[in-house]
């Protein structure tokens, strides 16, 4: 597993490897590390990474307007890596350079949603010649089910960094800023903040029950004595790292492979009928799967923290 970081000490550069797609860790970000170095040695900022990866994306659309045509298929999916491996680096590089921002972050939502909309458009307009105005129908209700799914598997990724290791997601980026700027700065962070929280917490309101038990549960557990807290925190990582693995069926790596797939068949209104009843299928056994760990962690808990209790 990660290791904690340590106060003072800088946030580790890769994401968590106990939770990480398979296909990230082995292939996405391994790429991704390679590219980082570079970008800081010659002082790119990774909202510059993100804003390539949107680009990837948009040109990826383009490509899958065409799908009838596997090299168009076949140049969307290469593109579409193109923006995962941008969408690691800019991360990493963040980390690396310890310039996180609340910004940073939206911008890196708006690029995904953006290479997803090219791509989502791009196709109804093509489905559009065959089925007429019902593909914009099916590909917009699966757009709005995609949006459900993702914001449910970031906000576990979200809570295991929270309760696993008690990482937070960003220092305030005015808490370092010379006087003068602070206030600005605050105000910026604290409006990317909001619709940081306005995405996660509003569109995964399928999750909103179990996370908040599981929430009660952690902080009553971590209000006790210090020694206790560490035990409780390797307890949760214990229960909850296989879960939020499955979870990464959600990912938009998934997504990436889905639509590949059924594009180079010349058939990617499956994807979008997948998108609506599939992935809602899984995210319905991963919530049933996360109230039988919630009670698994709260036996758990229960005999953590008996002894000082």
């Amino acid at each position: 597993m990660s290791p904690p970081p340590r106060a003072g000490s800088r946030e580790p550069v890769r994401r968590t490897a106990e939770i990480e797609e398979i296909t990230n860790l082995r292939f996405i970000h391994p790429l991704a590390s390679r590219l980082v170095p570079l970008a800081a040695k010659l002082r790119i900022s990774p909202n510059a990474l993100t804003l390539t990866g949107m680009l990837f994306g948009l040109l990826a659309g383009l490509a899958y307007y065409r799908y009838p045509d596997a090299r168009f298929v076949v140049a969307g999916f290469v593109l579409m890596i193109g923006w995962h491996i941008m969408d690691g680096a800019d991360g990493q590089l963040a980390r690396l350079t310890q310039s996180q921002s609340h910004f940073g972050k939206v911008l890196d939502g708006i690029s995904d949603s953006a290479t997803f909309l090219a791509v989502y458009t791009a196709l109804a307009l093509a489905l559009a010649r065959k089925y007429g105005g019902g593909a914009y129908a099916l590909v917009s209700l699966s757009a709005v089910f995609h949006a459900i799914q993702s914001a449910s598997y970031e906000l576990q990724r979200q809570e295991y960094e929270r309760w696993g290791w008690g990482r937070k997601e960003l220092r305030d980026p005015g808490a370092a800023a010379p006087e003068s700027s602070r206030s600005h700065a605050s105000v910026i962070d604290r409006s990317f903040a909001f619709l940081d929280r306005l995405f996660y917490f509003g569109l995964s309101f399928p999750t909103a029950d179990i996370t908040r038990r599981i929430r009660a549960t952690m902080s009553a557990a971590l209000d006790r004595p210090p020694d206790c807290a560490a035990r409780v925190r390797e307890r949760y990582r214990r229960v909850f790292a296989p879960l939020v693995r499955r979870w990464s069926i959600l990912s938009a790596n998934y997504r990436t492979l889905g639509i590949f797939i059924c594009a180079l068949f010349a058939v990617p209104e499956y994807y979008f009928w997948f998108e609506i009843f599939g992935f809602s299928a899984l995210l319905a056994v991963l919530i049933a799967n996360e109230y039988a760990c919630y009670r698994r962690l709260s036996l758990e808990l229960a005999a953590v923290i008996a002894p000082a209790g």
